[in-house]
Formats: structure tokens, C-alpha cells, sequence
């Protein structure tokens, strides 16, 4: 209130009793939701068996997506027909696509040595764990690696916790003595049903690095939301919310499980998907807890593979992409991949996405930038008022799209009037 004379009545002490008010509440909304860490998210993961995993294993991936690709679909115009989109559109998205197989197939690896490897004797897990370690440094010291990589052990359930402790041993000490833990090494801890189990994964990373030397809090695991107790705990809550909270910093993502989630509710086999709404209310679930904490979401994975006959083939991909951009349109920007080929459709939809989108980005980033930079709503001047959140998930569009290829970084400053740089500050931006 402004009293008769223009002097406003509340004075400093006013103003500092307030702030002592609403402090603590600062304090953890900046600790707790720090917003996003601003750094390249993959478009996928693929999963690996640990002894099918080798130096060369991308390169491999990427010459058999793009021979499927060359029997089932060898141009745009056979592409488009599959997806049953524009011709005009895969077109553009088609010589990325071809280039993104060769340059880089596989962003993210996951050697896996839980469910898609099973259970086998140990001298023959530890054998393979060893080796498959021995040859991710490999290909990381020949520059062939994917960007991320890391394992999936065993879980922390009674009957298998110290088989994957084992692992997890086995696997930094061939890393540590082979070259070293690769940059953009994470865990995923799977099946995940208490927050004790988080406690325990974060005390034995500490435990480990201090075992190998590695710097405090270098290790990171992902939480794979694969349980029924994950999302609801017997006491009603969202349980998801405390292991994303309880990981002491070192919980990177939560990766949704389709198959194991959707079983344990009780979803026949023919029935279990992506697209079923017990997925959809579990990932929903799961973005409300990760909201604003820096923390990614994966999406899980279409087990209907693009194999057999040309139509088999061809049904497997049209489904696959439109699962991922299924997933794209809900904010999910990442997912799993089982199969070589769908290398395919999990770049083409992707690319698609961010291509069809981008003009309207660029000039909503325009008009936004040209009027609302200082912080206010600012219009495209076609009729739309965009916010500073919105804003910001705009500027986010545009540097996803370059990380994963969709986007030339030459392209940013004539779409949107500015300079990446820029769009980085402005996606990094805190809104509160």
C-alpha cells in the first residue's frame, strides 16, 4: 500500500521480517529443484547384452540399420510411405538420417548384465563383465565410443544385491585399469522398490570411488521405474519423488520400464506397451517428480522389432515411430532402443519432429526475443503471447534439436535472430 504522499508503508524491517518468512523455502527450492544441468541429452539408449557387447558395436548397428534400411525402404519417397508422412518432409529429414547411421548410430549404450542377459554362473558373468569393460575402453581410446555409456546390474533385491555389487566391482576395476571410467559413465540401477535401495546404491558409489581413487561423487546412476512401489508406496505416496530427491546428487535419470511395469499391474502379454495407460499414468507420475530438478526422463522400449518379412518390417517401424514421437510430443526426448533397425525410425521421427516444428519456433524465438527478453511475455506478432516459460522450452527445442542433428548450428541464427549461445542462457534461465 502507498500512502497519500507516494511513500510506500511497508519499511525495511517489514520487508526483512518477510524474507526471514519465506527463506528456508528459498533455500530448498534452490537445492531441490535446481532446473535443468544444460548439457546434451541422448534421443535414446540401446541395450546390449554384456557378452554380445564389442569395440566396434556401433559401427556394427549402424551398417545394419542402414542395410535394412536399403532392402525395406532405399528412398525417401519408400520412407514416407511407411510412416505415412509427406514425401516433402522425409526428404529433408532423409540425408541426415543416412549421415547420422554413419557418423554416430548409437548416442547412448547400455551393457546390460540384468534381464536382457540373464542369469548365468558367475565365473561366466564375471568373465563377461571384465571383457565387455575392456572393450568399451577400447573403443573409447580408438574414438569409435557412443557419447554415454555405462551397465545395467543386477537389482538390490535380496537374492541378486551382491551378484550386481559384484558386477559393478568387476566392471570399474577392468575400466580403472584399462584407461579409466569414460566421461558420460552412468549405472541403472533396476527394479527399484524402496528408498533403502537408493541409500544404498549412493553409499556404495562412495565406497567404490574410494576403493579406486576416483573423485568424490564421479559416479551417477539412473533409477530404472520398473515396480508398481516405485510410483506408489504402501503409504499412499509417490515414492518416485524420494528417490529422486534421496540420491544425495548422484541420481541422473529415471528410465520407465514398459514390460516389467505394465506385467506387475497385471496387463496381459498382447496388451503391454508404451502407449498403455497404466505406462501413461506411471510416466506422468514420474515427470511430476522430476520436474525442475535436473533429472532426465527415458521413455521405455517397443519390443516389436523391424524383422522377417518386408511387411513385418515395415508394420515394426510405422509402430515405432509412432511411439517416439508419441513420446517427443509429451516431452519425453529419450527412449530405448532394442534392435538395429530401429536406428531408423527412432532418428527419422525424431528429426521429423524437430524439422516440422522449427519455423514456428524460430519465429516465436524471434518476436519473443525482440520484445519480451527483459523478462516479460513477448509476441510472435502472428497472434501469440508467449510467456518466459514458454520461452524457455522454445529456446530448449532448438538446442535439443542440434544435439541430436536435427538442427544445423548454422541455421539457429537466421531461424530465430540470435546465436546458440544465447538460446543456451535463455533455456538455462530459472523460472520461478
Amino acid at each position: 500500500m502507498i500512502g497519500s504522499d507516494g511513500t510506500p508503508r511497508l519499511a525495511e524491517e517489514d520487508l526483512a521480517a518477510l524474507d526471514a518468512i519465506v527463506a528456508p523455502a528459498d533455500e530448498r527450492m534452490a537445492r531441490l529443484y535446481p532446473g535443468d544441468r544444460g548439457h546434451r541429452q541422448p534421443v535414446h539408449t540401446v541395450y546390449v547384452p554384456a557378452d554380445r557387447f564389442t569395440a566396434d558395436l556401433p559401427e556394427q548397428w549402424g551398417r545394419a540399420a542402414r542395410a535394412t534400411l536399403d532392402e525395406f525402404a532405399p528412398t525417401a519417397d519408400h520412407l514416407a510411405k511407411v510412416l505415412d508422412v509427406a514425401p516433402k518432409a522425409v526428404e529433408e529429414v532423409w540425408p541426415l538420417v543416412l549421415d547420422k547411421l554413419e557418423r554416430e548410430p548409437i548416442e547412448d549404450v547400455r551393457i546390460d548384465l540384468e534381464d536382457g542377459y540373464g542369469t548365468r554362473p558367475d565365473h561366466v558373468e564375471d568373465a563377461d563383465a571384465v571383457a565387455a569393460a575392456r572393450a568399451l575402453t577400447d573403443a573409447v581410446r580408438a574414438g569409435t565410443a557412443p557419447s554415454y555409456s555405462g551397465i545395467r546390474f543386477k537389482a538390490f533385491e535380496a537374492a541378486s544385491r551382491r551378484r550386481g555389487l559384484r558386477t559393478l566391482d568387476l566392471v570399474l576395476g577392468a575400466l580403472f585399469d584399462h584407461g579409466g571410467v569414460p566421461e558420460g559413465w552412468v549405472v541403472t540401477l533396476p527394479k527399484v522398490t524402496s528408498v533403502e535401495q537408493v541409500w544404498a546404491m549412493s553409499e556404495a558409489c562412495t565406497r567404490l570411488e574410494r576403493a579406486y581413487g576416483l573423485t568424490e561423487g564421479m559416479l551417477r546412476y539412473e533409477i530404472q521405474v520398473e515396480t508398481a512401489q516405485s510410483i506408489l508406496a504402501a503409504d499412499g505416496t509417490a515414492l518416485v519423488t524420494r528417490l529422486v530427491h534421496e540420491g544425495e546428487g548422484r541420481c541422473t535419470g529415471l528410465h520407465f520400464g514398459t514390460y516389467d511395469y505394465t506385467a506387475a499391474l497385471g496387463v496381459s502379454a498382447a496388451y503391454q506397451a508404451m502407449d498403455h495407460p497404466a505406462a501413461e499414468h506411471a510416466k506422468q507420475v514420474m515427470a511430476l517428480a522430476a520436474a525442475g530438478t535436473g533429472i532426465r526422463l527415458s521413455d521405455g522400449s517397443s519390443n516389436i522389432l523391424p524383422v522377417g518379412s518386408a511387411d513385418a518390417v515395415r508394420d515394426a517401424w510405422a509402430l515405432h515411430a509412432r511411439l517416439v514421437r508419441r513420446s517427443l510430443e509429451r516431452g519425453w526426448y529419450q527412449g530405448w532402443d532394442l534392435h538395429p533397425a530401429q536406428l531408423v525410425t527412432r532418428y527419422a521421427a525424431t528429426y521429423l519432429f524437430f524439422r516440422e516444428g522449427l519455423a514456428d519456433v524460430g519465429r516465436r524465438l524471434t518476436g519473443y526475443l525482440a520484445t519480451g527478453s527483459g523478462g516479460g511475455a513477448g509476441g510472435d506478432g502472428g497472434g501469440r503471447l508467449d510467456e518466459p516459460a514458454t520461452a524457455q522450452a522454445l529456446a530448449n527445442f532448438v538446442r535439443r534439436g542440434v544435439h541430436c542433428g536435427a538442427i544445423g548450428v548454422d541455421e539457429v541464427e537466421p531461424l530465430t535472430g540470435t546465436e546458440l549461445a544465447t538460446l543456451d542462457a535463455l533455456a538455462a534461465r530459472h523460472i520461478g
